[in-house]
């Protein structure tokens, strides 16, 4: 549901080397023993780490690999809580890194993939920086070396500011941003640096308020407008260095699994520079599929965070879905999954079907249903699942979930079971007691249509037709819908009104998110969110970046406080905090490591 009334924030942590880089490389094999015993070994894993004495929730694992048995730590722990740096990688099994390197190295870490997360094997930073591991039961606790913050410096730039966190070794940190952006660092400081220190107001940074907490200190930053940022280390002297400035987000290509590759660009439309983050994913990779995900398996009532449905549905990667009623927390359009209708289209809006094989199709998508009695009388239906209200008759099967509340005052429903008319009930008022949804058949909701009741007198034998347009939609086990469709066949075909959308919504200014498949197949699933001077996109902007990313076809997908994109466990393209909560979404499901 489009929600206009928020202030993005974006929050990326992440590097790009320019030249060569020198690596350090992976731990050495392990013998063939330990290898033997390995293998007759049942590895621990669980979900929480112990960094230096404080708990938190975090993916961890041990595997058999290559190099003997590895420990693992997934890459949105090592982002979040350590600070790493993900560098560019076309090499799915090893993830090069940086913390506390020159600029011209890195570590080259060995990967695990499964089906929702990728882990980090952390033997090279453990030997290299004197990390301390145990395991106890499902906790993997780690203790890093005492550190303490022995400078800080502040700079204003051209670009914006800059804070400048100096270091007598290396230390995890860990960031956050509401009203204020927060960064907690795993070091001491010495109370007099704090009071040397004189912090000043620069372009987006208002104050900053140092405290010291046991271990820890954390720096507050107050901001004076929404700006991104950009947060990462160097050594020689160790530091970390935190920029505030529009431009933060910086190139990333990294093919995180086979089939599936992460990107994000600032992207030049026209003379406007757009940060635009995407997932490109092959759907011909074996071990690679697509689904509609929702919150609520079982009803189609609900809403919910785009990553606590992705957790749920065990993906890899997702982006939210199509529209919906936030207040009734209802579809407005088209999914199906697996070959079941759990809603139906709706205005003859865009969709895009597809199939395990990694054939698709995008158009505008209309599902005519009638019903035939045994008497020839043929009775158009409105619509099948949906949360939009229309006079008229309406069908709703178990797929939508084990009962139907009426949605408008004065219904009539309509029982049958086996093709066969077994009751009627009349409804008066829009939410009252839930009615049963046949197993074996359906409902028919009667709205401002009284006069169609006779037609349905219990024992009345009834003939269901489904038809799609486009014909070629109904062979697609898997649909999607949200709209306008942006693109076909390389053309902008952008016709707000042909779908039902109000003028408001055609000329509205907003984040985007967006399906779309390039000429070899590949699909893209992209967020953009503002340009660097902070004003949204309108969909027009949207249907020419696409193009700009080599898109053929292109989908509109729901777009405001609802644009979220997720990959094994964080959110790419905003700050979680700032994510609404989505009917459905589209999920990446992974095969992972066997």
């Amino acid at each position: 549901m489009l929600d206009f009334t928020y202030l993005v924030s974006l929050i990326f942590v992440g590097g790009v080397v320019s030249g060569a880089i020198a690596s350090f490389p992976p731990p050495a094999a392990a013998s063939s023993a330990d290898t033997l015993l390995a293998q007759q070994a049942v590895f621990p894993q669980g979900n929480q780490i112990v960094l230096n004495g404080r708990s938190v929730p975090a993916s961890w694992q041990q595997w058999q690999g290559a190099n003997g048995i590895q420990t693992g730590i997934s890459d949105t722990t090592l982002l979040g809580v350590f600070g790493l740096q993900l560098l560019n990688t076309q090499t799915p099994t090893l993830q090069p890194v940086q913390w506390f390197t020159p600029a011209n190295q890195s570590f080259n870490l060995p990967t695990r993939i499964t089906p929702t997360q990728r882990y980090l094997d952390i033997s090279s930073l453990t030997n290299q920086f004197g990390w301390q591991t145990t395991i106890a039961g499902s906790t993997l606790q780690i203790s890093t070396p005492a550190s303490r913050v022995v400078g800080i410096r502040q700079s204003q730039q051209p670009w914006g500011d800059r804070l400048v966190i100096e270091l007598d070794r290396p230390a995890p940190w860990q960031t956050s941003q509401g009203q204020e952006f927060q960064l907690n660092l795993e070091a001491q400081i010495d109370p007099a640096l704090i009071q040397q220190f004189k912090p000043k107001a620069g372009r987006f940074l208002s104050s900053i308020a140092i405290t010291p907490s046991g271990n820890q200190t954390r720096f507050r930053l107050s901001l004076s407008s929404t700006v991104a940022n950009r947060v990462w280390s160097l050594s020689a002297p160790d530091r970390i260095v935190v920029d505030l400035r529009p431009d933060a987000l910086i190139d990333q290509n990294i093919v995180w699994a086979p089939g599936l590759r992460w990107r994000q660009q600032i992207l030049n439309l026209g003379n406007s520079p757009i940060p635009t983050v995407w997932l490109e994913v092959n759907p011909k990779q074996s071990g690679v599929s697509l689904q509609p995900i929702l919150p609520n398996p079982g009803t189609m009532t609900g809403i919910a965070p785009l990553a606590q449905t992705a957790r749920q549905a065990q993906v890899a990667g997702a982006i939210n879905g199509g529209f919906f009623n936030r207040n009734r927390q209802l579809p407005l359009g088209a999914i199906r999954l697996n070959g079941e209708w759990l809603s139906g289209p709706i205005l003859n809006r865009g969709a895009i079907a597809w199939d395990s094989t990694g054939n698709l199709t995008f158009g505008r998508l209309s599902l005519q249903e009638t019903v035939t009695t045994q008497t020839g009388q043929r009775l158009p239906l409105t619509h099948l699942n949906s949360g939009y209200i229309q006079a008229g008759i309406a069908r709703y099967t178990s797929a939508w979930g084990q009962t139907y509340t009426s949605l408008s005052d004065g219904e009539i429903i309509v029982f049958v079971q086996n093709n066969q008319v077994t009751g009627q009930q009349a409804i008066e008022k829009a939410g009252a007691v839930p009615v049963q949804i046949p197993g074996n058949g359906y409902i028919l909701v009667l709205r401002s249509h009284r006069s169609a009741a006779g037609a349905f007198s219990p024992g009345t034998t009834l003939q269901l037709e489904s038809v799609t347009n486009p014909p070629e939609f109904l062979r697609y086990p898997q649909i999607l819908a949200a709209g306008p469709l942006l693109l076909q066949n390389q053309q902008i075909v952008l016709d707000a009104k042909a779908e039902s959308f109000s003028n408001a919504f055609a000329i509205e200014a907003a984040p985007r998110s967006a399906i779309a498949q390039r000429a070899d197949g590949t699909l893209l699933l992209v967020t953009a969110h503002t340009r660097l001077d902070g004003t949204s996109l309108k969909l027009l902007d949207m249907a020419q970046l696409l193009q700009q990313l080599g898109a053929v076809h292109a989908l509109n997908l729901d777009g405001g406080s609802s644009t979220t994109l997720y990959l094994g466990g964080r959110i790419l393209d905003r700050s979680p905090n700032t994510a609404a909560r989505v009917h459905s979404g589209l999920g990446i499901f992974l095969l992972g490591n066997p």
